[in-house]
């Protein structure tokens, strides 16, 4: 393949997949409170804590991501957080059965980003990246 086809590809790619992250992290930043009451809904610990991780996590590393900065480990730090994140907070094996279908969707989705983002980790974000990897 063409390697301007392939970074282009890349550098899209990664924007796409960024993306996502960005805009749930600025969500989560701009609705904080809501964010840790629907955290302390699933009885985690220390919901403020683990609201400004996830607002680090999304929108800090969805962002480096995005430009190719550390992209990475960026993208192993976002891959382990879906993973969690699916585990935690679409757990659809214990949804009702009106929920059980939306949770398994949002699950599956999680699945598949983390996939994404691993290859981002193994491969690179491309050329066209402040990494230029």
């Amino acid at each position: 393949m063409n390697p301007n086809v392939s970074n282009a590809a890349a550098l899209i790619g990664r924007i796409l997949l960024a993306w996502i992250f960005i805009q749930s992290g600025f969500g989560k930043l701009t609705g904080f409170e809501g964010t840790v009451g629907y955290i302390a809904s699933k009885h985690l610990p220390l919901p403020q804590v683990a609201a400004a991780i996830a607002i680090a996590v999304e929108l800090g590393a969805g962002l480096l991501l995005a430009i190719g900065f550390k992209a990475r480990w960026s993208a192993l730090a976002i891959a382990i957080f879906t993973l969690a994140a699916g585990f935690l907070f679409h757990d659809f094996w214990n949804a009702d059965a009106a929920q059980k279908m939306g949770q398994s969707i949002n699950f599956w989705k999680n699945v598949s980003m983390t996939g994404g983002l691993l290859m981002v980790f193994a491969f690179g974000p491309g050329r066209y990246s402040v990494d230029k990897a």
